[in-house]
């Protein structure tokens, strides 16, 4: 396991460690009894890259087509599987801000607590277009 860093030293040398965190990897700090590691926006999105959604696609009477997600509260519908998808996408992104900014709530719920590295995985997207492609189809019933 890596050296775990004192707080302290990471402050009196922050823009070492960052250069560090970024160009040779995480790094572990503790302060006190409080213990985190730090990670780039690329160890984030490599560290939860399979955590990926599952939707079902059903196609409805009525011509529309319903996306939703397994596991998730998250169901759309629109004209076409790709707006729905979209707007499951779209529906992701919110929840996931949802989430982080109430974060100590959504974490220790019981219900919540195994979203965690798939909100993880939607908030190091850049756009809603990466996280529509997190989205794996699944055909559905009708």
């Amino acid at each position: 396991m890596q050296a775990v860093l004192n707080a302290s030293d990471v402050r009196q040398h922050w823009s070492q460690f960052n250069d560090d965190v970024v160009r040779e990897g995480p790094r572990f700090v503790k302060r006190n009894r409080d213990e985190w590691a730090a990670l780039s926006s690329e160890h984030l999105k490599a560290a939860f890259a399979t955590f990926i959604f599952e939707a079902t696609i059903i196609q409805e009477d009525d011509g529309t087509c319903t996306a939703s997600l397994v596991d998730f509260d998250i169901v759309e519908n629109s004209d076409t599987e790709e707006e729905a998808l979209e707007l499951v996408a779209d529906e992701l992104i919110e929840y996931a801000n949802e989430y982080q900014d109430n974060f100590n709530l959504y974490f220790h719920s019981p219900n919540r607590h195994d979203q965690f590295p798939y909100i993880m995985n939607v908030l190091v997207q850049e756009n809603q277009e990466d996280v529509k492609g997190l989205i794996k189809c699944l055909a559905g019933e009708k």
